[in-house]
């Protein structure tokens, strides 16, 4: 069987634990890389994009620890 590539935004939702309208915003906003298919214009996110939204996240949070910046 072959490995999932997309995911829709009800899967990042519920992997990133934040509501399908703050998805929708990482997406419109251009922080998380997505496509568009279908005649719907529904919305899908690489799995690779994802991990690497999850990284910077990871990446930004150290930054700001370091400069002490963190709220």
């Amino acid at each position: 069987m072959t490995q999932q590539r997309f995911l829709t935004l009800a899967d990042v939702a519920e992997i990133l634990n934040v509501s399908a309208s703050q998805a929708r915003a990482l997406v419109r906003s251009g922080e998380l890389p997505a496509i568009q298919v279908g005649g719907r214009g529904q919305w899908r996110v690489e799995k690779v994009k994802l991990e690497e939204y999850i990284t910077r996240g990871y990446e930004r949070t150290a930054e700001a620890v370091r400069a002490g910046s963190l709220d």
